[in-house]
């Protein structure tokens, strides 16, 4: 927690002291009401003058408006404090998780990370919130009418003395027992968002194979635990209220009795018997107020502690400030190169070496995890060889500045995602200041300009979230046209054709191939797609097990051979 309070006390200091003050002012003026109906009772109605009684009623009036415009005002500094906090405080968690790695997402989890920018951070500021307008609120009520009982009557004061810490042993008692419990259940929150986020993406699985009801099943265990840890927390909270009202109700019949005794035997005076049962309604009031707070602290806490704890969390990249080599350096060049996943058991790439000259087509195939995607994830540095040497137009890209590397590589993923928007949104993602003929040419290559030109509106066709309006090939075909748009030297093609028919491939391709200036990496479980290319890389269980052209892999690779014969029957 005070690794975020730094926003609410650097940019909003004079609402977090004024938003108290103006509260603590009012009660002031709320202290005062007790000792104002004591007397309208023994001067005003006891001596029977009307005036009086009028005067005092005024005076309570004007007290009450009084009140009212400072708490108004302590209201809006609080809601200031609070919004502007969590605004701050979501712009540095959401830029620092922008600063992630792959291995930092890998490792914290998308499902948590949404949790605390949206829940937990709304909690965080209504704790703020109510902990500006009532934490020193309602304590200073509290001692305030115990001051003001001891000024009244001594005797009677005394029942005050000994309620005040047996309350407080009752409110911490609480808000200790119930801050871990809240910090549980939040993350068995993220244990259901995340259940939840697998069955919307995984919907389509789901039903192919029958699996609806085996999933709803999961999900209600999942969520009838989190509901039994909510009810198990809120049984324990909910004992803060009864426990306060039987203490201050045993201490209201111990303060009667004791008036009555004052009354009749040392000359307490009726008025003071009613303000002194005034200041412990106040007590009684405030205290109800209090452990509703307490609990939203609580909350709050918890929330507060998750999102530090994503600050404090992911390792980033640092960057350096080397400028490319001189002409004549390989666009990309991997030296004795190995990866490993954090905590995975063996290294997912191992002794890999090549080189890939400028302007050239670098194919890259192999079975299902071999290790194709973690290659190419190397070269913008989406992931940190753990071995070995990566090198971009001749420079360690651990030596680049990372914006600069990352500019000059464009990367089309497996997985072909679109951004709720326009086309020329979309489009410009990579490039802002592209026009529309950089546009228009980068769907050509990408054989996409039929897709938006039969579209109602072209560039400024209407693109829904994910891309759903349109066909996986065509999400493809503009992916890649997004890429090709910020005209980068390096072309990364992360198997983004597999939704793409032969010809649409073949086109494809050979657009691409009249590209001199762009060295272009082409992934892909097709050979008909790599077939061409000037050098094919084949990857066997993370190992290089071929390099070269499609005729020398057929002579001297067995794998190459045989998954180019599975996909091309030999007669």
């Amino acid at each position: 927690m005070k690794r975020i309070l730094k926003y609410l006390t650097g940019s909003y200091l004079k609402e977090t002291i004024l938003s108290p003050l103006f509260k603590c002012i009012e009660a002031v003026l709320e202290l005062f009401v007790p000792l104002i109906v004591a007397e309208i009772i023994d001067k005003g109605i006891g001596g029977g003058d009307s005036g009086y009684v009028v005067k005092m009623c005024l005076l309570l009036v004007g007290l009450a408006l009084l009140g009212l415009a400072f708490s108004i005002t302590a209201q809006y500094f609080a809601a200031k404090a609070a919004a502007g906090f969590a605004k701050q405080t979501g712009n540095a968690l959401f830029r620092h998780i922008q600063g992630f790695s792959y291995t930092d997402l890998d490792e914290a989890g998308t499902a948590t990370l949404i949790t605390r920018l949206t829940s937990d951070l709304n909690q965080v500021q209504t704790g703020v919130n109510m902990t500006l307008r009532l934490l020193l609120r309602s304590p200073f009520v509290v001692f305030g009418a115990v001051i003001m009982a001891f000024t009244i009557d001594v005797r009677c004061a005394l029942i005050f003395a000994v309620l005040i810490p047996v309350l407080t042993v009752i409110v911490f008692a609480v808000m200790l027992s119930t801050m871990p419990m809240y910090t549980k259940v939040r993350t068995m929150l993220d244990k259901l968002l995340r259940r939840t986020r697998e069955n919307l993406n995984g919907v389509r699985v789901m039903r192919a194979f029958c699996m609806e009801e085996r999933q709803t099943e999961v999900f209600r265990e999942e969520n009838d635990a989190l509901t039994k840890a909510q009810e198990r927390v809120g049984k324990i909270s909910a004992l803060m209220n009864p426990l306060t009202f039987a203490a201050v109700n045993i201490a209201i019949i111990l303060l009667i009795h004791q008036g009555y005794i004052g009354i009749h035997s040392y000359g307490l005076s009726q008025g003071a018997v009613v303000a002194l049962y005034n200041y412990m309604s106040q007590i009684l009031v405030e205290l109800i107020k209090l452990a509703g707070l307490i609990i939203t602290i609580t909350k709050a806490a918890a929330c507060g502690e998750r999102i530090g704890a994503v600050l404090e969390s992911g390792e980033g990249m640092s960057g350096g400030s080397a400028d490319k080599a001189a002409d004549g350096s390989p666009a990309v060049e991997f030296r004795n190169v190995g990866f490993k996943y954090k905590n995975a058991a063996e290294n997912s790439l191992s002794d890999i070496s090549f080189t890939a000259e400028k302007g050239s087509v670098i194919g890259i195939i192999g079975g299902t995890g071999s290790g194709k995607s973690t290659l190419v994830d190397l070269i913008p540095r989406f992931y940190d060889a753990c071995e070995g040497e990566v090198f971009v137009d001749g420079v360690n890209v651990k030596e680049r500045e990372l914006k600069a590397l990352r500019a000059e590589i464009g990367v089309v993923p497996q997985k072909a995602v679109l951004f709720k928007g326009t086309v020329r949104s979309n489009m410009l993602w990579g490039a802002p200041n592209a026009d529309d003929s950089d546009i228009l040419a980068a769907l050509e290559t990408a054989q996409a300009l039929d897709v938006v030109m039969s579209k109602e509106g072209g560039l400024d066709a209407e693109v829904e979230q994910g891309g759903r309006n349109f066909s996986g090939g065509q999400r493809q075909r503009l992916t890649i046209a997004r890429a090709l748009t910020s005209k980068p030297s390096v072309l990364i093609l992360d198997d983004s054709a597999s939704a793409l028919d032969l010809a649409t491939d073949a086109k494809l391709r050979a657009a691409l191939k009249e590209l001199k200036d762009m060295t272009v990496f082409i992934v892909s479980q097709r050979t008909s797609s790599i077939m061409h290319a000037d050098k094919i890389i084949v990857l066997d269980d993370g190992r290089a097990a071929g390099i070269g052209t499609h005729e020398e892999l057929m002579s001297g690779c067995e794998i190459y051979r045989e998954i180019y014969n599975s996909q091309f029957k030999v007669r």
